[in-house]
């Protein structure tokens, strides 16, 4: 351990010493806290989740704009969007991005897990995540292959506004086939969205795994942790250095460290280490412990924009965006917990193929009854309603790099969106394929002018201006140290470290490849099997895990029905997979 710690404050020994309080680190407190026998300490950057903004779900887009839940992050210069600084809104606090996301709860498509699969996580097939999803779910109505104990809650809203089945008949109409749930058998189609809300409140990691943890008596949270780095003797990590309210502190590993910050903040803690690529770490004169070049590489996202159209009836949720119905809202979610301010409002949505070729759905649908800004911000004058919609599998990669070497630096961030050629096909596709559905008479009753991108946004030339100037990123962040069974990969298939003891990532940063759809239901999955891998067991494989698609895929952009099943052909899968995701 090294000598310069000697000044520090001794937070004395535990266990496991988990680095970060987001939701995969809420999850690995809780299952690895079920041991009465085991100490468990927990080191936060941020402070208490307790808000009603973060508890409400329709004020979601206040503590994502919070100083106070939000590291405030911006990228680089987006060398693909014309130099654009992009806003990359991450959790800090109990809870961390759970606490502030849209709570859209999306497991992914059963494929995903196949391609991780493929990519090189072995053993993390969908027949093997499956039970994980489930037992961390209680699902409101939910079907055979959904939790019902679990201790995150998903629910449905009461899909009352009629433009969410507009959009659902809208795509059945322009020949997508319909899903009665996108969580359960068949992903792909237009149905109604889960959102991770229960009894009418945001049910983020902190509320459904941290606090019940917490009453156990075994795990301790420290906030306001800045950590500084991870303390090796050798390659065995030992402890943690970290900063607490400006006093130098830190604590003892004595079975492992488990760092769960997230897709920029892990690969940061990693290079404050000395675990990084050699040439990166010796530019800012920390001390090498293991040359990585891939740690900080690899970095995904899932980038949107939103088609706004104006509502010719009034029926949009505009009437209740001024001061005395938001107030109404609130006051009536503050009484009764029920109403407006109990959803996200993305209430239907749906999940589609770019093209011919693709297996499985590249693309995702959130549908709004209302025209605002994507950060909330700025409201159409007038009723109207929108979809965001981006790619979900986007070929262009990016890092995340140190800026300094000090704790209180964030690091440098760039994604690189938009500089594999293939992501503009894809996005292209998002704008027309959105548009045609937009013009199915079950929209014929509501929809008036577009108001964006407007009527005179037709060219190729015109949408890709358009994506430059409009897209937004949909804050799911990872792949930056992935995990596979390759000498480049930064973790193995039980998220151990590569060349290191005791230590352990688990968070979206080792996911091989960005799921389809949004990321805090599978960042929760995956810390439920790596608690499992962490004590030495697993679940036994689901018996009923269907791997369904198209069966014309390879001919056509869409299909009515979604049926045919891959779980006794995995060869031919993995091949199909692996050449239609190919960069």
């Amino acid at each position: 351990m090294s000598t310069n710690i000697l000044q520090s404050e001794d937070e004395g020994a535990y266990d496991f010493i988990i680095i970060g309080a987001g939701s995969a680190g809420c999850v690995l407190a809780h299952r690895l806290g079920e041991d009465p026998n085991v100490k468990i300490l927990v080191l936060e950057a941020g402070g208490s989740d307790k808000s009603l903004f973060v508890a409400m779900p329709a004020a979601l887009s206040i503590p994502m704009n919070s100083k106070r839940f939000n590291w405030g992050m911006k990228t680089e210069p987006e060398p693909g969007l014309d130099g654009r600084i992009m806003n990359l809104p991450r959790g800090k606090g109990l809870g961390g991005s759970s606490s502030i996301n849209g709570m859209c709860y999306v497991r992914g498509n059963p494929l995903d897990y196949e391609l991780w699969s493929a990519l090189g996580a072995k053993g993390w097939h969908w027949e093997n995540v499956l039970p994980y999803f489930q037992r961390a779910e209680t699902v409101n109505g939910g079907g055979p292959l959904r939790g019902q104990s679990g201790p995150l809650h998903v629910t449905r809203g009461t899909e009352r506004n009629p433009l969410y089945h507009a959009f659902v008949k809208a795509g059945e109409q322009a020949g997508y086939p319909m899903s009665a749930n996108m969580n359960e058998r068949q992903h792909e189609g237009f149905g109604p969205m889960e959102m991770s809300v229960g009894g009418g409140a945001r049910c983020s990691a902190a509320t459904a795994y941290l606090k019940p943890a917490l009453k156990r008596g075994n795990v301790r949270v420290i906030s306001h942790a800045t950590v500084d780095r991870i303390l090796f003797e050798g390659t065995k990590a030992v402890g943690v250095q970290f900063d607490r309210k400006g006093k130098d502190c830190f604590a003892r590993a004595q079975k492992e460290v488990i760092l769960s910050a997230g897709s920029i903040m892990s690969p940061t803690i990693l290079k404050r280490s000395g675990i990084g690529p050699a040439e990166e770490l010796k530019l800012h004169d920390i001390d090498l412990v293991c040359d990585k070049p891939s740690v900080g590489e690899n970095l995904m996202d899932h980038l949107e924009v939103y088609l706004q159209q104006e509502c010719l009836q009034p029926v949009s949720l505009y009437n209740s965006m001024n001061l005395l119905g938001k107030a109404a809202i609130g006051l009536q979610w503050m009484l009764t917990k029920t109403g407006l301010g109990a959803s996200n409002h993305f209430e239907s949505g749906g999940h589609i193929r770019s093209r011919a070729g693709v297996i499985y759905p590249d693309i995702q649908f959130h549908f709004l009854p209302l025209a605002i800004s994507y950060d909330g911000k700025t409201l159409a004058n007038g009723h109207g309603f929108q979809v965001h919609v981006g790619t979900k599998r986007s070929k262009s990669r990016g890092w995340v790099r140190l800026r300094d070497k000090r704790s209180e630096s964030l690091p440098r961030v760039c994604f690189n969106y938009m500089t594999h050629e293939d992501d503009w096909l894809e996005m292209r596709a998002c704008i027309r394929l959105t548009r045609e559905i937009f013009k199915q008479e079950a929209f014929a009753p509501y929809k008036g002018v577009e108001l964006a991108p407007g009527d005179n946004c037709i060219s190729d030339q015109a949408i890709d201006q358009f994506i430059k100037d409009k897209t937004e990123s949909a804050y799911h962040p990872c792949g930056t140290c992935r995990m596979g069974s390759d000498v480049s990969a930064v973790v193995d298939v039980n998220c151990r470290v590569n060349g290191l003891q005791n230590l352990r990532v688990v968070d979206a940063s080792i996911m091989p490849q960005a799921t389809a759809g949004d990321l805090n239901a599978p960042t929760i999955m995956l810390a439920e099997r790596a608690s499992d891998l962490i004590r030495g067991k697993t679940l036994p494989p689901a018996e009923d895990a269907p791997l369904l698609a198209a069966t014309d895929w390879e001919t056509a952009q869409r299909s009515k029905r979604v049926s045919r099943d891959y779980a006794n052909d995995r060869e031919m899968l993995m091949k199909s997979l692996l050449e239609t995701n190919r960069a």
